[in-house]
């Protein structure tokens, strides 16, 4: 009976379940990722034919080039199990820009201005450490675009 259980308890099996699993779960993401990509593209071109206005399509495509953005996160993360600092960076200044951009900056009361300001100077100096103490850790990242 002890050997039975002994051999359930395996620490290396576990973990190679655990990060299948966990696999499995980044490869769902990723195929609802690419599809909720396809239908932004549906609508950004039926924006586009239809003539809406500047600041829907200018929306659509921010968004996406989040989505596409996350898609390559997720595949970095697939290949190295490690998130890319970089590219987590870059999808939250896109995201902060859009939300800017869709709700208009004469709209935006000016504390949030402030606020949102100091953001993007902390992301943008993260972004530039980032690249400054690890210049080539982004290999993946290069190669996929």
């Amino acid at each position: 009976m002890r050997r039975r259980w002994e051999r359930w308890v395996k620490r290396d099996r576990i973990v190679s379940n655990l990060l299948l699993f966990q696999d499995l779960i980044v490869i769902f993401l990723c195929i609802g990722l690419f599809g909720a990509m396809v239908v932004q593209l549906a609508d950004m071109f039926h924006a586009l034919l239809h003539m809406h206005s500047l600041q829907e399509i200018t929306s659509d495509t921010l968004i996406l080039l989040i989505l596409l953005e996350l898609f390559r996160l997720l595949v970095i993360y697939f290949q190295e199990h490690l998130i890319s600092v970089g590219v987590a960076v870059e999808v939250a200044i896109v995201s902060i820009l859009r939300e800017i951009i869709v709700r208009g900056l004469l709209e935006i009361p000016s504390e949030k201005i402030l606020a949102i300001g100091a953001l993007l100077l902390a992301l943008g100096v993260l972004l530039l450490v980032r690249s400054k103490i690890l210049p080539s850790t982004d290999t993946i990242s290069n190669t996929l675009k």
